[in-house]
């Protein structure tokens, strides 16, 4: 992996950090020095960083109505703080991103998806189950579709369509297109896999409104948003072997 120039500037202005030995500062008086110099934000958690004389600071923010965390980097005495990704030089991975990861994973209650507001499609016995937060001018939506979504087998795939109008200001209309249309799963199959265009009225009641608020709820704001079984949430057009994997996930 090649760094990106940012992340190895960061590594360059870490360096006299390494050099310093382990401060006697405890976690609890971190957590006090960066409280009374950051007042405004709230603190989750303070410990010991993989890097000796730095602590990992977790800042817990709002996004769209529910947590969102971010992590910062400090010496002891917070005197200067450090944003951007931690990398391990070994493993050639950011130990930011695997942290936020953990941080901000969403765990969605199955049960509670109203299924029958999402556009069902049945592959083979349809044992196993997928929920899919769509957009229908989304390219990375479509290259789901087409490169992992097709290929499966032994599955029932519900597509919720979740337009994002500041990104594709006429994806609401297709979207009302789609559901209003007499066999939705093979329009928007159509559409999405074979690039069929759209027709038909968009003039019938939908469940729009409903998907906008059950996907601001659970967090999403791009697509497309995979929602497995197990409660797990994947966002983007992850290859199949990624979406078998997590199918087979417990």
């Amino acid at each position: 992996m090649i760094l990106p120039m940012r992340r190895l500037a960061l590594a360059t202005l870490m360096m006299p950090l390494l050099a310093c030995s382990a401060s006697a500062e405890t976690p609890d008086q971190v957590r006090a020095a960066f409280k009374s110099k950051f007042p405004q934000h709230e603190v989750s958690s303070v410990q010991p960083a993989p890097v000796a004389g730095l602590f990992e600071v977790v800042v817990k923010m709002k996004q769209q109505g529910r947590a969102q965390y971010s992590v910062v980097y400090t010496d002891a005495k917070v005197d200067h703080l450090i944003t951007g990704d931690l990398i391990d030089t070994k493993t050639r991975t950011s130990v930011t991103e695997e942290r936020l990861a953990e941080l901000n994973k969403v765990t969605v209650e199955w049960a509670k998806l109203p299924l029958e507001k999402a556009i069902k499609e049945v592959r083979g016995k349809g044992e196993r189950k997928l929920v899919v937060f769509s957009d229908p001018d989304c390219p990375f939506c479509k290259k789901l579709e087409r490169e992992s979504l097709s290929q499966l087998d032994n599955v029932t795939v519900y597509t919720f369509l979740y337009p994002l109008a500041q990104l594709h200001p006429d994806a609401p209309r297709k979207s009302r297109q789609i559901w209003c249309s007499s066999d939705r799963a093979a329009s928007w199959l159509s559409f999405m896999r074979q690039g069929k265009a759209l027709s038909g009225s968009d003039k019938c009641a939908t469940p729009l409104a409903e998907i906008a608020a059950l996907g601001e709820r659970l967090g999403i704001s791009g697509t497309p948003a995979l929602v497995f079984p197990n409660g797990e949430l994947v966002a983007g057009a992850i290859p199949l072997a990624e979406i078998e994997r997590h199918l087979a996930a417990k």
